[in-house]
């Protein structure tokens, strides 16, 4: 742009000098002047454009050049964003396949969890099934606060001299005495008095059977394992359900109140396990108590026997001692035995040499 503003001011001063000097010439030879003039100008300024169109064209293959490379490096920078951000899409991409293969992997134990809980509530549904669940809690509970096969604390399936056996019995020191511990599960009408599909009335009527069901076990456990002289004088009944220990603790104020009075102590897995944590404690301290006694006489005997050993130990010292100032009078003793002899045997030697030096003079 500036070259080109300089071409036309230059032709501009030009074309006003031709002017100029055309109405100042008034004769041929003005004239022909002139038209060299013109001639040259002419010349100069069609080489002026050769060099400017060169010029021109020049800074436009340097421009573009110039455009050329940046459009490379812009490009080379736009295939290198590219290709990070497609690496990223692609980590991003099978992360996202790994989080839903894994959904799909836990939706599947979800669906086995389902039909399992499905088949267990089948199976609760026996009697005789739910009591064995019900056992079969309690003993893995009582292994797992006592150790397994711990006879001197417990046993299951323990069986008393009136006939009756309980699902199992604490052997705990006085005054705790023999606690017998029996499961209990009282699901059916527990799930008909909770079952918001079923009609209030049949809701109604299975809340008064639950109720009658719950003190029916309490009595049970009163009357079978509450044996006087025998067991302690409470009992516990297991309840393997947690959500109906939370119901009775909740709603029947009444059923804690009566197993109270009939000193039954209802409990839950959490609850047993708290329960038998703290009996074990106490064994424990008993145990411990115990034979604190024990330790202390032997303590003591040993004390006799340690004061024996100073007594014997001091007598011993003593002759020691004396021993070592023996000895050490003896060294003495040796010492100036030594010294005598030595001295001794230094005036021999100089007698001898005295006497050979008298025989040399008288033979002299």
């Amino acid at each position: 742009m500036e070259y080109v503003l300089l071409a036309l001011l230059i032709v501009v001063i030009l074309l006003l000098l031709v002017l100029v000097m055309r109405n100042n010439s008034g004769n041929s030879e003005t004239t022909e002047k002139l038209g060299r003039f013109e001639t040259n100008i002419t010349k100069e300024i069609g080489e002026f454009k050769v060099d400017f169109t060169n010029k021109l064209r020049d800074d436009f293959d340097k421009l573009n050049g110039n455009v050329e490379r940046k459009l490379l490096e812009i490009n080379d920078r736009v295939n290198q964003r590219l290709d990070e951000n497609f690496e990223k899409t692609n980590k991003t991409f099978s992360n996202v396949l790994e989080r839903l293969s894994k959904i799909d992997e836990a939706q599947k134990k979800i669906d086995g969890l389902s039909t399992e809980i499905i088949s267990l509530q089948s199976v609760l549904t026996d009697k005789k099934t739910r009591g064995i669940f019900g056992e079969v809690n309690l003993n893995y509970i009582l292994s797992s606060v006592f150790g397994e096969n711990n006879g001197r604390i417990y046993q299951t399936q323990y069986k008393f001299l009136n006939g009756a056996i309980a699902d199992a019995v604490l052997f705990a020191p006085e005054p705790l005495g023999t606690i017998c511990i029996d499961s209990k599960f009282p699901l059916e009408n527990y799930e008909r008095m909770t079952n918001r599909e079923l009609s209030k009335e049949v809701r109604e009527v299975a809340f008064k059977q639950f109720k009658a069901d719950v003190k029916h076990h309490i009595d049970a456990i009163h009357d079978k394992y509450i044996i006087p002289t025998v067991t302690a004088e409470e009992a516990i009944m297991f309840l393997p359900a947690e959500a109906i220990f939370a119901e009775i603790n909740a709603y029947h104020n009444d059923i804690l109140r009566y197993a109270y009075q009939k000193r039954v102590w209802i409990t839950s897995p959490t609850t047993l396990m708290s329960t038998l944590t703290t009996i074990h404690m106490i064994i424990k301290n008993m145990e411990r108590d115990k034979y604190a006694k024990v330790i202390h006489e032997e303590l003591s005997k040993l004390g006799v026997e340690f004061d024996r050993y100073r007594v014997r130990w001091s007598a011993l010292s003593n002759h020691i001692e004396t021993i070592h100032k023996d000895v050490k009078d003896l060294n003495i003793t040796t010492d100036k035995i030594t010294k005598r002899f030595d001295s001794i045997n230094n005036a021999q030697i100089e007698q001898v040499n005295h006497d050979k030096e008298e025989k040399q003079i008288i033979n002299s």
